[in-house]
């Protein structure tokens, strides 16, 4: 038996005025999701507990069966997971992005989407200047990095500070939105001395020339401290794969026990390969039984409020990925494939909410309900509910 969980990241949405209120998942040509749909089960799921952020960490330890009201302690650990920096007891990890502030706004949480090379070179810069013993940098992919603090008093002070997500405060003024609690004075140095150094660093200066928003400031938030999850194996009883461009996943995925599979060009924005996520998919499943595709470009697409850019986005994932993978299986008898976003991220609000979202399972089993469309109106009327996210894996692998 095999199974199969794809992730379009952020894609569910709002109703939108300029598409007849209807949510991009509604207009995008889908013939694949609507194909399972048709001939599966579709429902709605609750992947963000209440009180929770709605952030990808939690959304996604919930679809892989992990309760995050147990296991979740923090984005940065599950990032320092995929890079190889291990934690000691007393370090915590901070998501540390490179971001662009302009009078004294967030303009832009990603730069620009700057390239890994520029990104590295600039953090390993802030590393030289600016580590010590107590902070370190690492470089990670694109505008997503890590900073480790090792420091016991420390820690336990900034384990209960506030931080929020640049992509949360875009066109905000960044002084209302500094880490604030005891002993983010610290943060805020580092954030404020990152700005005079990065400045005049020749990266930036060559992409203010061209026009290319520069990486001028960095953004501390996502802490944690080192956790600890049962394997995959042990809890689900399969061994298999996670395949995405983004450090999170795979880092969640590595702590789990899941091989991880790197595939050349994926990128985690619009270009990244999505034959090629499908096509590794179904080579990994050669020697294993489960595998988890993550798409992030959704998701890029709403915090950046580019409406064009995430139609294109799930019609991509849509066609190339659940296509792909669909084509190979629709024949077969045993196995289970499950469709899902793991958030909304509303090109209106270019951020994350916590409501629930449209999934769809389909194959062996599986009775269907014959729902003609996959879309967050369908799954809201539907009385197929997993009101605690992490019991869709238990479904999918154990019913």
């Amino acid at each position: 038996m095999k199974y199969l969980v794809l992730v379009g990241d952020g894609m569910a949405d709002y109703p939108i005025r300029e598409l007849g209120e209807k949510t991009p998942l509604e207009v995008a040509k889908i013939p694949n999701m609507n194909y399972l749909a048709k001939n599966g089960k579709v429902g709605l799921i609750h992947t963000i507990p209440k009180d929770f952020s709605p952030a990808s960490d939690v959304a996604n330890l919930s679809i892989l069966g992990y309760d995050p009201l147990k296991y979740y302690s923090g984005r940065g650990p599950l990032e320092a997971a995929n890079m190889g920096i291990a934690l000691g007891p007393d370090d915590i990890a901070f998501r540390c992005n490179v971001v662009t502030v302009d009078q004294e706004k967030m303009v832009d949480y990603s730069a620009g989407h700057i390239s890994s090379e520029e990104a590295a070179t600039l953090i390993k810069f802030l590393d030289k200047n600016l580590g010590s013993d107590k902070a370190r940098f690492y470089p990670g992919v694109s505008y997503r990095h890590l900073m480790v603090v090792r420091d016991k008093p420390l820690r336990e002070a900034l384990l209960k500070i506030k931080c929020f997500p640049p992509h949360d405060i875009m066109g905000s003024r960044i002084k209302e939105h500094l880490p604030n609690g005891e002993g983010a004075e610290f943060l805020i140095k580092l954030m404020e001395d990152s700005r005079l150094l990065l400045a005049g660093h020749e990266i930036n200066r060559v992409r203010i020339d061209l026009r290319e928003n520069p990486a001028n400031m960095i953004w501390l938030w996502g802490q944690g401290i080192e956790t600890d999850m049962p394997k995959f194996k042990d809890k689900f009883g399969v061994e298999g794969s996670v395949i995405s461009a983004v450090d999170l996943i795979k880092g969640i995925g590595k702590i789990v026990g899941l091989n991880v599979v790197d595939v050349p060009g994926a990128t985690g924005y619009y270009d990244t390969n999505y034959q090629g996520k499908a096509k590794y998919a179904l080579n990994s499943l050669r020697d294993r039984d489960f595998v988890f595709v993550h798409v992030e470009a959704p998701d890029e697409a709403g915090h950046n409020g580019d409406l064009r850019a995430k139609i294109g986005a799930i019609e991509n994932f849509d066609r190339f990925v659940v296509g792909a993978i669909l084509d190979r299986f629709k024949k077969l008898k045993n196995f289970r494939l499950a469709v899902l976003p793991d958030h909304p991220t509303p090109v209106s609000l270019r951020t994350h909410t916590a409501e629930p979202v449209p999934f769809v399972v389909y194959g062996k089993d599986i009775e269907p309900d014959e729902t003609p469309v996959f879309s967050e109106a369908v799954a809201k009327n539907s009385k197929f509910v997993f009101e605690r996210g992490h019991e869709l894996m238990e479904y999918l692998i154990k019913k």
